[in-house]
């Protein structure tokens, strides 16, 4: 895995299982690697890991049955979508109006722009 030098590696673990609950690649239920497992596909030390899976059971995305691993949580899908739409309109979105503001972007172009975007 490569990391980006402006975000937290423990973050960037997080947005890569976060992408895969809304992508649907795992759902409710579902065991997720162990800290170790994880540690070795993305070669970072297991503090590391068990940085990430703090913050995702905080978030209340995944929960640790004692002695048998990892798993997501009920509506997990749901509180993933929550987390991320919140990070785009604090993050994202500001800037994108910033830039549109500075382009001389209306309103009526950008309304044109999403329409043939997102068809």
């Amino acid at each position: 895995m490569d990391f980006r030098k402006h975000q937290p590696i423990y973050m960037q673990i997080a947005e890569v299982l976060l992408e895969d609950i809304l992508k649907k690649r795992v759902v409710d239920g579902d065991r997720i690697p162990s800290v170790r497992e994880m540690a070795t596909t993305v070669q970072v030390n297991p503090n590391t890991v068990q940085r990430t899976y703090q913050w995702l059971q905080d978030e209340e995305i995944i929960f640790q049955k004692r002695g048998i691993g990892f798993f997501l949580c009920e509506q997990s899908f749901e509180k993933t979508l929550q987390i991320k739409k919140n990070e785009f309109v604090r993050e994202v979105l500001p800037e994108t109006i910033r830039q549109m503001k500075m382009l001389g972007i209306t309103e009526a172009e950008w309304q044109a722009l999403y329409t043939s975007i997102s068809n």
